[in-house]
């Protein structure tokens, strides 16, 4: 049951276009940096910080997506004896860059520690960073966002949603009750 509707379409718009300038900011430009969207949504998410970045800087940022399917610490108890389902990482070499991974809702953090263990296994970045549309805290792992759109304090019987026009048909953040 949705409870309630955490960011639109145009609040969503408004988030990325601020981390997108936060992003700038703090690498001192998009020199060395490469967007790393984990599949699904953040790979979305990650092409549309990478147009709002070129629209300010005037230049493309190198951007990919990744698959974490087979780094996940509960890909057993996900797929049930069945095989799991590889959707393909395409990300450009990033030796020495700075990576900054993009997903839509931080939550245990246990899909960002994936997500860091996939991209270590191809290459050594710089250093890599994480941006989020939401962070609904309750984190399992010390992991913590350096760009958040949107933070959203949920209890455990709680889910966020996040829907996006290129996978779901709208763009909309809510959050349902268990």
């Amino acid at each position: 049951m949705q409870k309630a509707v955490i960011l639109d379409d145009q609040a969503i718009r408004r988030a990325l276009t601020r981390i997108a300038h936060e992003i700038i900011e703090r690498n001192k430009g998009i020199d060395d940096v490469v967007l790393v969207g984990i599949k699904t949504r953040g790979e979305f998410l990650a092409k549309r910080l990478a147009d709002r970045i070129e629209n300010i800087e005037g230049k493309a940022v190198k951007v990919g997506d990744i698959d974490i399917t087979l780094y996940r610490d509960d890909l057993k108890v996900k797929t049930e004896n069945l095989e799991p389902e590889l959707k393909g990482t395409d990300i450009p070499d990033i030796t020495n860059q700075k990576v900054i991974l993009v997903d839509d809702v931080l939550y245990t953090g246990r899909t960002v520690r994936a997500a860091m263990d996939a991209v270590m296994d191809l290459g050594r970045p710089a250093s890599i960073q994480l941006a989020v549309l939401i962070d609904r805290g309750h984190r399992e792992l010390p992991i913590r966002a350096d760009f958040v759109g949107k933070n959203v304090p949920t209890s455990n019987t709680e889910i966020i949603t996040a829907s996006l026009a290129e996978v779901d048909g709208t763009d909309e953040v809510s959050i349902h009750e268990k």
